[in-house]
């Protein structure tokens, strides 16, 4: 790539029409030298138009350090001009006053629903990957995704824990949440050592996975934590033979020694330090609680001998999983994390002694909210604070279903397509704030995060964590000629989430258009209803 001060530019059949035709023809071969480009443009009478041109706007890209008033063409798919000097294009966008960012990119995404996807994509997302828990069969998954006119690009990896779930109840895995629901009444995929043709079976489910195109392995320990030492490792081991990451969510979530969080990481970058493989550990916060200056010690000293360990924040100090989740066992659960029934958020409502015991026992697969911290607090929010902002933790949502209760009172995944949400759905903040939060708190507000880094936090990162295994991912997360066109302009004084724990279903404030592979996502601070441009984010299938 060729770069002056003034301008850069996409040798494409479009770029511009020139007096010197010889010229046009050198342009559309290769890049021109700094020198020639500057001698071209003062021969150039017009500049064609773009399909999208954004104009006006502070561009940041956090890889080169870009941070100035640019003009941004698209063609097609991607970032085809950057330029101090006006752009023509079919369709102008006035940036005018707002920041031009590289589309959020969110490593931890669950919700797989259409609502799911729009709630985060109004956010600023515009990839969305499910790696933590990952799903299996992942051909399948792939497939049903590809029906949905998502908008938003996708991706997931092999499920650790559905395999586990299959080979212990000798079905076969299917790729939905209800799969993993229903089977949190079973405790022996949880707590069981597989025996050897156990380990083997687990091990193919997931071999098969990734020859099917997963991204990675994700391990929910945390859901599981009764596997054995050899199985982990294995799955290290199974992971840098296909040169793919894992994606942990560790077996403890303690304060108190033994099984500590502290235990659990450590056995994390052990199994990374011995078979060389890059091993993700996922949200960091929630799985260290208060011992978060500790874990994170260990993390940096990891890095710092070169082990391939990295991982993620998001800015929130409640969890959302299952009430039946193995970690909410044992006798001394409550004293080890520092919770009782009250930690416990039901739709608005906080839990009593007596339904949390109802619920675990007879509808162990609901999702419930979990607070770990009280960001009131200010020595709660203080340890937030410090996985949040360290330089080594990208954010990521870990967005979840959003949900609403049936006749009955059972809690429901929310499959429909209105817009907005039906008032009477619920979920995690998380869900459409965690990225607008950032820009609003530890950004404007607080001013925790300079504006460049919480865009790197959110964008280059994630694309850098994932692009040594995803050659996908090496054109996202930027702001270049020659990028993917994954795009979003927000208001820097304005941006702003608006979903709190009580009342999640929110749109965020201050975001103006999300482009996803160069389509208009959201558009006027709109979304836009069917926008098709999601693309599937995925490794070769060599089966």
């Amino acid at each position: 790539m060729s770069a002056v001060p003034e301008i850069e530019f996409l040798a494409t059949g479009r770029v511009g029409r020139f007096e010197n035709a010889k010229e046009l023809n050198v342009l559309k071969a290769k890049y021109l030298a700094a020198s020639a480009i500057a001698a071209l443009f003062s021969s150039t009478v017009v500049v064609l138009a773009n399909d999208v041109v954004i104009m006006g706007g502070r561009v940041i890209d956090p890889e080169t350090g870009l941070d100035a008033i640019r003009n941004v063409a698209i063609e097609g798919d991607k970032i085809v001009a950057i330029s101090e000097f006006p752009l023509e294009g079919d369709v102008v966008i006035d940036a005018t006053g707002h920041v031009v960012s590289p589309g959020f990119i969110d490593l931890h995404h669950h919700g797989q629903n259409i609502g799911d996807y729009r709630m985060q994509v109004i956010q600023g997302v515009t990839t969305g990957l499910e790696l933590e828990s990952g799903l299996l069969p992942i051909g399948d998954w792939y497939e049903t995704q590809a029906t949905k006119n998502l908008p938003m690009n996708y991706g997931a990896a092999a499920g650790w824990t559905y395999s586990r779930i299959a080979t212990f109840s000798d079905t076969d895995p299917l790729a939905t949440a209800a799969y993993f629901q229903d089977a949190q009444i079973r405790n022996d995929w949880k707590m069981d050592i597989a025996d050897a043709d156990q380990s083997e079976h687990i091990l193919s489910l997931l071999e098969e996975g990734l020859k099917e195109g997963a991204l990675g392995i994700g391990i929910n320990a945390g859901y599981a934590p009764g596997y054995g030492q050899k199985e982990y490792f294995a799955l290290a081991e199974l992971a840098k033979e296909y040169n793919v990451p894992t994606f942990t969510h560790v077996r403890y979530a303690s304060n108190t020694e033994p099984q500590s969080s502290f235990e659990a990481v450590k056995e994390l970058i052990g199994n990374a330090a011995i078979t060389g493989a890059h091993m993700h550990l996922c949200h960091i916060n929630s799985t260290s609680l208060s011992d978060i200056h500790a874990t994170l010690a260990l993390i940096e000293e990891a890095q710092a001998q070169g082990i391939s360990v990295t991982t993620e924040a998001y800015p929130y100090g409640a969890a959302n999983t299952v009430v039946g989740a193995a970690m909410f066992s044992g006798p001394d659960w409550r004293e080890r994390m520092d919770s009782t029934a009250n930690n416990f958020q039901l739709g608005a409502d906080r839990m009593s002694e007596e339904e949390l015991a109802d619920y675990q026992a007879n509808k162990p697969g609901t999702f419930i909210t979990w607070h770990f911290l009280d960001e009131n607090n200010p020595e709660n929010l203080a340890l937030l604070d410090a996985s949040v902002t360290h330089p080594s933790v990208l954010i990521a949502s870990d967005s979840v279903f959003w949900s609403y209760f049936d006749e009955d009172g059972n809690v429901k995944f929310y499959e429909g397509d209105e817009w907005p949400l039906p008032e009477k759905v619920f979920g995690h903040p998380r869900s459409t704030g965690s990225y607008t939060k950032i820009l609003r708190s530890y950004v404007r507000e607080r001013g925790l995060l300079s504006l460049s880094e919480a865009i790197r936090k959110m964008s280059l990162m994630p694309a850098q964590t994932l692009e040594e295994s995803v050659p996908q991912m090496r054109n996202k997360g930027r702001i270049q000629v020659g990028m993917d066109a994954d795009i979003v302009v927000f208001d820097p004084l304005t941006v702003a989430d608006l979903a709190t724990f009580a009342n999640a279903n929110q749109l965020t404030l201050g975001v103006q258009t999300v482009l996803v592979n160069g389509g208009f996502a959201v558009r006027d601070g709109e979304l836009v209803l069917d926008a098709p441009y999601g693309r599937p984010i995925r490794n070769t299938v060599t089966k």
